[in-house]
C-alpha cells in the first residue's frame, strides 16, 4: 500500500503533466486539493459549502487555473473563525509531507469574508522536480454573511483519494459569477476571470438561480427595485455592464490563468452579446 507522502507526489506529478510543466500551477492545485480533503474530515462542510473558480475546476472541470479556496456558510455567523480549523489542515498536509505555516488575515469590519492563508513548503518525495526550499502560498477565504436562495449538493474529488465536499449547485454558482460580473470592478477595470468564467458556465448550459443572484445583489445594494429580478432586468443590467467594460484589459487579467490566450481573441461586446443571449433560466 502506497503512503500519503507517495499519494500526494504521484498526484502532483499528474497536476505537472496537466499543468505542462508549470511546477508553481501544479504545486498549487495538489496542495488545494490536501486541504479540501482535510476540511472534508472535520465538520466544516456541515457548515459551509465549497464556491468559486476553484469549485469550478474541480467540480465542473474550468479550464483555468484559480489560486484560492472560497467557501459560504450556510448561515450568517459573526464568530465564525477559520483558525478552529488549522490543525486540520495542518495535520493532512503534514500526513503528505508538507511542511505548514498557517495564519489567520485580521478581518476588515465592515466586511464579511474571512481570510486566511497557508505556506506549504515542498516535501521530499518531490523535490527533485522542485527547489526543496520552494513555498507555496494559498489564500482561504469564507464569505459570514451568505446571501439567501443559494442550494447546495454534496460533491465528490477522487484525487489526491477519494472525498465528499458540500458545494453551491451550478446554478448557484453561476448566480455568483454574475454578481462579480455585475458589481466587482471599478468602471472600465474588471476581472477577466470573472467574465471567463460566465461564458464557461453558459457554454455548459448551466442556467443561473434567479434568486439566489437577486439576493446576493440586494445585500450590497446594487438591486433596489421592489419588483424581483426577472430575465429582462438581468440582460438589461449585463447589456449596460458589457458597455462600459474594456474587455482588451479584461484578457490582459485572465490570460495568465489560461493555457490557450489565443482562445480569447474572440472577446469582444459583441461576443459577450452573444454569451448573454445564450444564458438559461433556472
Amino acid at each position: 500500500m502506497k503512503s500519503t507522502d507517495e499519494i500526494g507526489a504521484q498526484f502532483f506529478n499528474e497536476n505537472l503533466e496537466r499543468n505542462q510543466g508549470d511546477i508553481d500551477k501544479a504545486l498549487s492545485e495538489t496542495i488545494q486539493s490536501v486541504a479540501l480533503l482535510g476540511l472534508s474530515r472535520t465538520d466544516f462542510f456541515a457548515k459551509a459549502a465549497f464556491y468559486g473558480g476553484t469549485a469550478l475546476r474541480l467540480l465542473f472541470g474550468l479550464d483555468r487555473f484559480s489560486e484560492d479556496l472560497d467557501f459560504s456558510l450556510e448561515k450568517p455567523q459573526d464568530h465564525f473563525r477559520l483558525s478552529g480549523y488549522f490543525t486540520a489542515l495542518g495535520d493532512e498536509l503534514e500526513s503528505f509531507g508538507f511542511s505548514v505555516e498557517m495564519s489567520e488575515k485580521k478581518k476588515n469590519i465592515n466586511s464579511p469574508i474571512e481570510s486566511a492563508f497557508y505556506k506549504a513548503g515542498v516535501p521530499a518525495s518531490i523535490s527533485n522536480k522542485i527547489h526543496r526550499n520552494a513555498v507555496c502560498k494559498v489564500k482561504l477565504e469564507i464569505d459570514t454573511d451568505p446571501p439567501e436562495g443559494a442550494e447546495y449538493e454534496v460533491a465528490y474529488i477522487d484525487e489526491p483519494i477519494p472525498f465528499s465536499v458540500r458545494s453551491y449547485s451550478g446554478p448557484s454558482l453561476l448566480a455568483g459569477k454574475l454578481d462579480a460580473v455585475l458589481s466587482r470592478g471599478w468602471k472600465r477595470r474588471v476581472k477577466g476571470r470573472d467574465w471567463y468564467d460566465f461564458a464557461f458556465l453558459v457554454r455548459k448550459k448551466v442556467p443561473v438561480r434567479l434568486a439566489h443572484l437577486e439576493a446576493r445583489l440586494r445585500q450590497k445594494n446594487f438591486y433596489t427595485p421592489p419588483r424581483g429580478l426577472e430575465q429582462p432586468e438581468l440582460e438589461e443590467m449585463l447589456q449596460k455592464r458589457i458597455e462600459e467594460v474594456d474587455f482588451s484589459f479584461a484578457k490582459k487579467d485572465v490570460e495568465p490563468f489560461v493555457d490557450r490566450p489565443l482562445d480569447l481573441d474572440v472577446w469582444s461586446k459583441d461576443y459577450f452579446y452573444h454569451v448573454v443571449s445564450n444564458l438559461q433560466y433556472e
